[in-house]
């Protein structure tokens, strides 16, 4: 959790976006402060998010941040301001934004993570960090409850390391975090952008209508129970197998051709 150590330029975007042909990079965008989740901050990445969604041309995207901290976590010189309402209250919107996109989410972790920055990176489909980075829900630690952000957390890691680690406040490693569920991968920070790379590539040889259907399946699971799951993803999968999508490919298939959809960076 951030306390800000400067004031930076009130009048740059805290989040910069940043399109790559089919791939639309969200940068935090505040090193001054550790990109700490003010409340500008998470206006501007709801509104980044919004705007995603809103682009078919958009395949996927990445969220990453400038400087050495990913994220520390929420600004708590507004929170001291602020401490009913207020400052986070854009908080849950932009996770459930990012679990909800019809698009792939990666996060491009740069630096270490903190706190809230944690359930950003929980939030995504795909987590890369470097090996040096480092995680802490620091929250305990000021006397507070990671509550937010144990919703996209717990859905990715288990049980016994999210609470080993957040109610300890401890700080732990990369490799901890890929073992806990929270990373897909821990590579050495040079590899980064490669590894990144050969992800996106695969999402954009893939069904847009398909990868969006694959998303929707993870809510069926969490959400349901097993005879519940199992009717809606049979209905999902008549669904897929009915689309434009499906007929494409199949007939791409057939013929030995890439399918319509594909698109290079």
């Amino acid at each position: 959790m951030a306390d800000p150590a400067g004031t930076g330029d009130d009048d740059r975007a805290l989040v910069r976006v940043e399109r790559e042909g089919p791939v639309t990079r969200l940068v935090l965008d505040s090193p001054h402060n550790r990109n700490a989740l003010s409340n500008r901050m998470l206006t501007e990445l709801d509104a980044a998010l919004r705007e995603v969604e809103g682009d078919r041309s958009v395949r996927a995207v990445v969220l990453t941040a400038e400087g050495p901290v990913f994220c520390a976590g929420a600004d708590l010189s507004e929170r001291l301001e602020n401490p009913g309402v207020g400052s986070q209250s854009a908080f849950p919107d932009v996770l459930r934004r990012i679990v909800g996109l019809t698009r792939p989410v990666v996060a491009e972790v740069n630096g270490h993570v903190r706190a809230g920055g944690i359930g950003l990176v929980a939030a995504c489909d795909v987590a890369v960090a470097p090996t040096s980075a480092t995680f802490a829900f620091s929250e305990v630690r000021v006397g507070v409850a990671p509550a937010i952000i144990a919703v996209p957390a717990l859905r990715v890691m288990t049980r016994r390391a999210f609470a080993r680690y957040a109610m300890s406040g401890d700080t732990f490693s990369a490799h901890e975090a890929r073992a806990a569920g929270l990373l897909s991968a821990t590579v050495d920070a040079a590899e980064i952008k490669g590894w990144v790379d050969e992800i996106l590539d695969g999402f954009l040889r893939s069904s847009p209508a398909a990868i969006a259907a694959t998303k929707q399946l993870f809510e069926v699971v969490w959400e349901q129970d097993w005879e519940a799951a199992v009717m809606t993803a049979s209905r999902l999968s008549d669904e897929a197998f009915a689309s434009a999508d499906a007929r494409e490919g199949i007939d791409a298939f057939l013929q030995k051709r890439p399918p319509s959809w594909v698109t290079e960076r």
